[in-house]
């Protein structure tokens, strides 16, 4: 499985295709899918561009996404820094009037079991994103969330070229069985094509996107996500 990662954090001061309003958004998920994604995952944005849980954004990003590509799964965020407060975290996932498919939550932020409790009582999936070089791997292992959750979202925040790979092994070590979970193992920047290369390797689900990384394998500037959709498919076509 391709999950393409349409945004993120990233502006359209990183990269003119990064989508910022529901419509761009919709459009960018429907190229991607028809390049080989088959979920997606995107960051619904403010006006000015910044990340946001607000139920207006969500539910009008959702919306258009479903629309643009019926049948798919679609998934937002919930990461710390669209809402710094865990409780009004939490707030904001059971304000939500349009619910996505699932949600990434990352474990090692202040919250993280109470706002992926409120999604599972919301009948939202839970990502429970598992970064290295934290001790969310620890913390979700440890958790009676972890056998419910609907897959592990491995991040390896190493960019290095030459080191990802080896920090993505560690990561998926110290993750284990991972509570019987599929996992989604995913890099950024340098990273990310080592990582997903290896993800292909090893059988796992994996991800892409302008979220995750501006380059394609070549080291030629993406046009879009579905220019890096393609790319990945290919190298998945060609094992």
């Amino acid at each position: 499985m391709i999950q393409v990662c349409l945004n993120g954090p990233r502006s359209a001061a990183d990269h003119a295709a990064v989508p910022m309003s529901p419509g761009a958004a919709a459009e960018a998920a429907a190229r991607a899918v028809a390049a080989g994604a088959v979920d997606v995952h995107v960051h619904p944005k403010t006006p000015c561009g910044q990340d946001t849980l607000s139920a207006r954004a969500v539910a009008e990003t959702v919306t258009a996404v479903r629309a643009a590509v019926p049948g798919v799964l679609v998934g937002v965020t919930t990461g710390a820094w669209a809402e710094a407060d865990p409780e009004r975290r939490v707030a904001r996932v059971r304000a939500w009037t349009v619910l996505p498919d699932h949600a990434s939550v990352n474990w090692h932020e202040p919250g993280a079991e109470e706002v992926a409790a409120a999604l599972l009582e919301r009948g939202v999936g839970v990502e429970a994103g598992i970064w290295s070089g934290t001790d969310g791997a620890r913390r979700f292992l440890g958790s009676p969330l972890g056998p419910r959750v609907l897959r592990v979202l491995a991040e390896v925040t190493d960019t290095g070229p030459d080191t990802a790979r080896d920090t993505a092994r560690s990561l998926l070590g110290a993750l284990g069985a991972a509570h019987g979970r599929p996992v989604l193992l995913h890099g950024e920047d340098g990273g990310a094509w080592p990582v997903l290369r290896l993800a292909l390797e090893l059988g796992l689900d994996t991800r892409i996107g302008l979220e995750d990384v501006l380059l394609l394998p070549d080291g030629r500037p993406a046009t879009s996500n579905a220019d890096l959709v393609a790319a990945a498919r290919a190298q998945a076509d060609a094992r």
